[in-house]
């Protein structure tokens, strides 16, 4: 799985944001309705820092990523989405999400929002 459809080591791993819960029949970006990225960064790649298997368990760490909000607000989120940007067919496939709480998360203009992913994307036994 890792390295397969998702090549965690070397595919573009990416965020999308949405205030719609997404659900385990979503399978691709197309089934997730975004918010608007007006005022924030174009690029919402993560940097996927080491990828490796060891003693039967992979573990991925990613690089914490920062948006900003910049020339005004941006839409409210609850959900972050990572999918991956590379393959071509099925395009844009999801690889999970995380719910940030009842109400959601709205950036004033120049207020940041992190995306911590902790000591590791996720481990895989």
């Amino acid at each position: 799985m890792a390295e397969a459809k998702h090549n965690l080591g070397a595919d573009s791993i990416t965020i999308a944001l949405t205030n719609t819960a997404p659900v385990a029949g979503n399978t691709i970006l197309a089934n997730i309705t975004q918010i608007s990225y007006t005022n924030l960064p174009t690029s919402r790649v993560i940097t996927i820092s080491a990828s490796s298997q060891t003693a039967g368990t992979y573990t991925a760490v990613a690089t914490d990523k920062v948006l900003t909000a910049t020339g005004g607000a941006v839409a409210t989120f609850r959900y972050v989405v990572l999918y991956n940007d590379t393959p071509a067919a099925p395009v844009d496939p999801l690889i999970c999400w995380y719910d940030y709480g009842v109400g959601g998360v709205t950036l004033a203009d120049a207020e940041t929002f992190t995306v911590d992913f902790g000591a590791s994307l996720f481990s895989l036994v």
